[in-house]
């Protein structure tokens, strides 16, 4: 697939009359130094500017102003680039919806040949004008605000097994498949369910490196190595030496991807040094995911993603859908597969309806059971992080196999939730207790959105929707 890029500047006064500029990209997050930047200009030469703190040295990006617009170098591209005007319709992918649109009346969403069955909500006992209020709230966002210019492509909730909302915005469709980063780790374990369900001889308790063995020797051997299972590769508590939360580490995701040594990136994770008992230590680690896609090939002698095809995308009636490989050309399982949001949300409807879509059963009831329970601690002394250290990437709290356990408040009650969720806002949210099913897609790659889609959306707005 094309890594488009599409940058917006938006230029406008403040309330105090300073001139302040705001970048967004809703592809990438591509916005520069500071999500709003102050605007000075002399002659034909312009800076963005920081605004002034203490605490921080200011940082700047020039431009100049050309007959064409205003000429630029963006760091992010390597190059040189030139922002020409545009109308209001050319203009639009850069708001919620177009400026000028009419207020937002809630719409049952159309049913298509996917699969989904629709309803209007107001018909399941939900209140039709508290959803209307939160999607016209997402499109009112501001996009250029200072903080919290939070940029939401879709949303699609599931009420007791039918589709009662599906929206889009800044520019996004309901049949454009998206980018769900993390969020389809969780595809590993749907694989893997559907393996066990059709008989292969795999499960979270198999020794991963001798189901592996195919790619080895390995290096660094160690006798912990072979105690290792799948359920510790899926939880990320292997004990290899690998943090994607650790900028400087020479293992994690960024530099796996980035190494021209290893085409086999299954084969680089399971090649690192040994630094913990097996289950005792959590350190996310997207190439434990790809282990488990690696164990999943090789367990049923087939390509992974067209065991994906097989199993998970045509029988839940997918659309079109993409999926990453490694250089190797093998099925890369630790994020980023490209699904439509109405389709990824069949995963939680799957999950709600103990492995069922349709009347067709995908995975057993027993794995739904199993792979939601609370499996491995997410905590300071499972991490080694502590204080602000732990907060600022770890929400306390367990995991299951390659779904996120959380609790979420409303109206003074608490729920229990399972996740899967993604950089940038990719969010799919199962309420088992209310047969509810939230999907969220959003372009804030590198910002902390997820609690304010779990919490101020789901929480407070979505679930109080909904009429007892």
């Amino acid at each position: 697939l094309p890594d488009p890029v599409t940058l917006y500047l938006k230029i406008s006064r403040d309330p105090d009359g300073k001139l302040v500029a705001a970048f967004r990209d809703p592809e990438q997050n591509s916005h520069g130094p500071a999500m709003q930047l102050l605007v000075s200009q002399e002659g034909s030469a312009l800076r963005f500017s920081t605004w002034p703190d203490p605490q921080s040295p200011e940082q700047h990006l020039d431009a100049t102003r050309t007959v064409d617009g205003i000429q630029i170098f963006w760091n992010d591209l390597n190059r040189t680039i030139v922002l020409t005007r545009l109308d209001t319709a050319r203009s639009a992918p850069f708001y919620g919806r177009p400026p000028g649109s009419p207020p937002y009346v809630y719409r049952q969403p159309e049913e298509t040949s996917d699969g989904w069955r629709t309803e209007r909500a107001g018909a399941l006992n939900m209140d039709e004008a508290a959803l209307a209020k939160t999607v016209q709230d997402i499109i009112d966002i501001d996009p250029a605000a200072k903080r919290h210019s939070f940029q939401i492509h879709s949303i699609a909730i599931a009420y007791k097994g039918k589709l009662v909302l599906d929206e889009y915005f800044h520019g996004f469709t309901r049949d454009q498949a998206h980018d769900m980063r993390s969020a389809s780790k969780t595809l590993a374990s749907v694989m893997l369910g559907t393996a066990m369900f059709r008989g292969v001889k795999i499960s979270p308790d198999t020794k991963a490196y001798t189901l592996l063995a195919p790619l080895g020797p390995f290096a660094n051997p160690d006798p912990r190595k072979g105690n290792i299972t799948i359920a510790d590769f899926i939880t990320h508590t292997p004990g290899l030496d690998c943090d994607d939360n650790n900028d400087a580490d020479p293992n994690n995701e960024d530099h796996m991807e980035s190494q021209r040594w290893q085409p086999d990136w299954r084969k680089f994770t399971l090649d690192l040094r040994a630094t913990y008992t097996p289950g005792t230590h959590y350190a996310y680690c997207s190439g434990n995911i790809n282990v488990v896609g690696g164990a999943i090939s090789i367990a049923t002698k087939t390509w992974l993603p067209e065991w994906f095809d097989e199993t998970v995308a045509r029988p839940l009636q997918f659309g079109p859908w993409y999926w990453n490989v490694m250089p190797n050309g093998e099925g890369y399982a630790g994020g980023g597969a490209f699904i439509r949001t109405r389709d990824f949300l069949k995963l939680g409807q799957t999950w709600l309806d103990g492995g069922m879509w349709n009347g067709r059963r995908i995975v057993s009831a027993a794995w739904v059971k199993d792979s939601v329970a609370p499996h491995r601690r997410v905590s300071p002394e499972t991490t080694g992080r502590h204080g602000d250290d732990f907060i600022q990437v770890y929400l306390d709290g367990y995991d299951g196999y390659a779904w996120h356990l959380s609790d979420i408040q409303s109206g003074g009650r608490i729920y229990k939730a399972y996740f899967a969720n993604g950089a940038g806002g990719q969010l799919l949210v199962a309420i088992p207790e209310l047969d509810l099913a939230c999907m969220f897609t959003a372009g804030n790659y590198g910002q902390g959105i997820w609690i304010y889609l779990r919490d101020s959306i789901v929480g407070k707005e979505i679930i109080p929707a909904i009429r007892t």
